[in-house]
Parts: C-alpha cells; sequence; structure tokens
C-alpha cells in the first residue's frame, strides 16, 4: 500500500468520525429528556407555552400525603404520577413548587405565572369552575373525622361544645363549619394538614376533619388514632389549570385523553395501588 492510498484513508476515517460525532450531538439535543429540546418543541407544536422551557411546572401546597409531599428532596405522591403521564408525553420534566393552597384554587397562580397546572386531591366545586380550569374528575372523595384512638367521638353530634380542626381553604372547612353552626361545636383553622392532624395527637382540638384519602393514610403511620366517621359528600378530585386559557385548555385535554387511556389499560389502577394499597371501587 502506498503512501497516498494511506493518507487518502486516513482522511476518510477522519471525516467518518466527524460526521458521527455531528449526528451523536444532534440526537443529543433533541432527546426530550426535560432539557428544553424535544420536549419545549413538542408543547410548541402543540400550541402549548409553559412557564418554564422544558418543565411542565406544577404548583400545590405541601404536604398532602399521599397525594403529593417531600420524600428526602423530591416531591412525590399519586397526583404526582399522574401528572407524570402528561410530562411524559410531551417530552418534559414535572417541577413542584409548594404555594399557598388559595392561589392554587383562586387561579392567581397561573394569572402570575408561577405554573402551568395545580394539583392538591383538589374537589371539583361550582365556585372553583367559575375560576379555573379543571380536569374530568380522577378520583372520587369524601370527609371523614380524625379522633384519637379510643375517643367517644363516633359523630358530629358528639362533639357539641368541642373543638374540631379544619385546613383552610378546603371543602372539608366549609362542611365543618355548616355543620357546627346547628350543632355547636367550635372550628379552629390551620394552614395545613400536618398542622392540623398533629394537633389531634396533642389534644388541642378534638378530632379533625379533612379528605379521606389523607385522613386514612395519616392513620396508617399514626396508630394512635383512628377514623370513627365518613360523611357522603359525594366529592371528585381534578387538576387546574388557566381558565379560558389556549395553553391550559390544550394541556387539561391532553391530560383528560391520558386520563382515560390509563384506566383502559391499568396504569391508573397500578397507581392507585402503588398509593392507596388497594385497586379503587368499580
Amino acid at each position: 500500500m502506498n503512501i497516498v492510498s494511506t493518507l487518502r484513508k486516513s482522511r476518510l476515517t477522519v471525516a467518518v468520525a466527524s460526521v458521527a460525532v455531528i449526528a451523536l450531538g444532534l440526537s443529543a439535543c433533541g432527546n426530550g429528556s426535560g432539557s428544553s429540546g424535544g420536549g419545549e418543541d413538542k408543547a410548541k407544536a402543540a400550541g402549548i407555552t409553559l412557564v418554564k422551557p422544558g418543565k411542565l411546572t406544577v404548583c400545590t401546597h405541601l404536604s398532602y400525603k399521599p397525594f403529593e409531599y417531600k420524600e428526602g428532596t423530591k416531591v412525590v405522591g399519586f397526583d404526582v404520577d399522574l401528572l407524570d403521564l402528561l410530562a411524559k408525553d410531551l417530552g418534559v420534566e414535572q417541577e413542584v413548587i409548594s404555594i399557598e393552597w388559595a392561589q392554587v384554587t383562586s387561579g392567581a397562580a397561573y394569572q402570575a405565572k408561577k405554573c402551568d397546572m395545580g394539583m392538591g386531591a383538589m374537589t371539583i366545586t361550582d365556585s372553583r369552575k367559575a375560576a379555573i380550569g379543571i380536569s374530568d374528575p380522577y378520583m372520587d372523595a369524601t370527609q371523614v373525622l380524625l379522633v384519637k384512638k379510643g375517643a367517644p367521638y363516633k359523630s358530629l353530634e358528639d362533639l357539641k361544645g368541642k373543638k374540631v380542626g379544619v385546613q383552610a381553604d378546603t371543602t372539608g372547612k366549609d362542611y365543618a363549619t355548616a355543620a357546627s353552626k346547628k350543632i355547636g361545636f367550635e372550628v379552629v383553622v390551620f394552614n395545613d394538614l400536618a398542622l392540623q392532624t398533629n394537633n389531634v395527637k396533642s389534644g388541642r382540638v378534638d378530632a379533625a376533619i379533612n379528605d379521606n384519602g389523607a385522613l386514612y393514610n395519616f392513620v396508617t403511620s399514626n396508630p394512635d388514632t383512628e377514623v370513627t366517621a365518613e360523611f357522603n359528600t359525594g366529592e371528585q378530585y381534578g387538576f387546574a389549570a388557566k381558565k379560558d386559557d389556549p395553553s391550559g385548555t390544550k394541556l387539561l385535554t391532553m391530560f383528560n385523553g391520558l386520563l382515560t387511556k390509563a384506566k383502559s389499560d391499568g396504569t391508573y389502577n397500578q397507581l392507585f395501588k402503588k398509593w392507596f394499597g388497594v385497586e379503587p371501587k368499580k
């Protein structure tokens, strides 16, 4: 083999290697792994403008276990997993921000461009539907009564003259407030679930009213408490976005489609059992 032939082959090898490196770089730029590449392009192609490029930014009020809560530095939970279906479909990462709950339910968070969507085991109500866009229902719920183990409170009527803890800006607060006017117990408002439940344990309040999913979960890790009554409020949860907004409407429409698919292919049942220990009632 002569020197000219050898040089030609060497140049060809370098050229091929260079093309391979360039192709690899282009591939990495568009992998939709949460960077502002393929994922952001897919969102734009769907007519969706995200608050942060490459992120599905979701507002909630932590902690509300098992729906959304911190495990180390990561926010996990049933709601988080459901909205991950949407984030993955868009090719972006989900980023969760904890803010005041009233901002999530009033629409202020979306108007201020703090987030694209809101979550938090949010009951669908007429007043909320007037202020924010809401997805199809993803879970049925009701209110329950939490007391210290062995306490003699089996109904709201048993709490006449007593103190009942509620969480601010929740349907549980609304339910308890209405009942207190008829029965005559004192409603004590707490800013979050942890404060509410821990004040039952400490005895500052005699009982607490909140959603069944959250309080049954609390009892599993706090056996010195128990749920003694359920109130059939017929509630359903939904996710939120900015009302009458093209991006918000499209995000909710996409989620609704993914929710339908998850329920038909078994994904929803798997996630439900992961967080609640049982499959949803049919």
